[in-house]
């Protein structure tokens, strides 16, 4: 092969890599909007998409696992609300009894994670032994979890919590905060559980052909459970970050991060139908989702059009994915 030929080759692997194509579309995004707002090239920005985008990530994070696996999770927008109050409830009594800010953050981050677990326990119950299908299952819990939220915090936002919470939010590397630098650490753990461990293997394995998956040897209904505990608990610190960027716990927190989620895993390059996608991808994705929404606040634009640009961008990322597949089979 010539280098005339190792070029062109290189250059057509880059153009058909998706993860590539994302980072273009989001260098273009940038260049769009700083084009009509200088401002938005700045640190400050930067800095407050990083905070939209975390918790957006870690819902998809662990939506990533569950799509692979070939199922689907509606309830992690009403598992962020749900952890956030039950997590306020908790912060707020341990202040109230005079015990320690940093002490009540930690317990509070743990029992928003645990009840992010349980609804995710709950969701693979359904799936595994009541034989639910995920859609039905997880509307299931969707609907509950949101009810319950409102129904404990009176439709109204707890707080009294710590105060240091709230100054966690606050970015002190460059445009990255403490809550932010933590995500980024999550993500990269879930990256490499899902790229190079076993339970990776397993989940691709599942949404590629479960029958196939089953005769292996593999618990197929025991790794739906862990898939769906690992989305809730995703979604639980979810839950906890937005506690700490408001400083109190919502019922409408995470509010639509079911679309969101879903989105930015197919936007990264997800097949709906299992087997397929990245967590590179997913986190390019996020990084799309909340780029846009601010982009549109800072040039003056409703931020309802997100949802048109998100249904745009859906589209585009299913039709490419329909490309690719179609000339793989022409190749064939």
């Amino acid at each position: 092969m010539t280098s005339e030929q190792g070029v062109k080759a290189f250059a057509k692997k880059l153009i058909g890599n998706q993860q590539f194509l994302l980072l273009l579309v989001w260098f273009a995004m940038i260049a769009f909007f700083s084009a009509f707002n200088s401002i938005f090239f700045s640190t400050a920005v930067f800095g407050n998409i990083l905070l939209d985008w975390a918790p957006v990530v870690l819902m998809a994070v662990g939506q990533t696992f569950v799509i692979i696996s070939g199922g689907i999770d509606l309830s992690v927008g009403s598992t962020v609300a749900l952890s956030g109050v039950v997590a306020a409830f908790q912060m707020q009594y341990m202040m109230n009894a005079g015990r320690n800010q940093w002490l009540a953050i930690a317990v509070g981050t743990l029992v928003a994670a645990l009840t992010g677990v349980v609804i995710g326990l709950v969701n693979g119950f359904l799936i595994t032994k009541a034989k639910i299908v995920p859609f039905i299952a997880t509307l299931v819990t969707m609907g509950a979890a949101s009810g319950l939220a409102i129904v404990y915090s009176g439709g109204a936002p707890i707080g009294g919590g710590p105060d240091k919470a709230i100054t966690l939010s606050v970015p002190w590397l460059g445009p990255l905060s403490s809550p932010g630098i933590a995500v980024i650490f999550i993500v990269l753990i879930c990256g490499l559980f899902l790229h190079r461990a076993r339970f990776g293997r397993y989940t691709f394995a599942i949404g590629s052909n479960e029958f196939a998956a089953r005769s292996a040897g593999i618990n197929v209904n025991r790794h739906y459970m862990k898939i769906y505990a690992l989305s809730g608990l995703l979604s639980g610190l979810a839950g906890m970050y937005f506690y700490c960027r408001l400083g109190s716990g919502a019922p409408t927190s995470g509010y639509g991060g079911e679309l969101d989620a879903i989105a930015s895993v197919v936007i990264g390059g997800a097949a709906l139908s299992g087997g397929i996608g990245r967590i590179t991808g997913t986190v390019l994705g996020a990084l799309i989702l909340t780029t846009t929404t601010s982009g549109l606040i800072i040039i003056g634009v409703a931020p309802d059009w997100k949802q048109v640009v998100v249904a745009i961008l859906i589209a585009a990322a299913v039709l490419l994915q329909g490309l690719k597949s179609g000339s793989r089979g022409g190749s064939r």
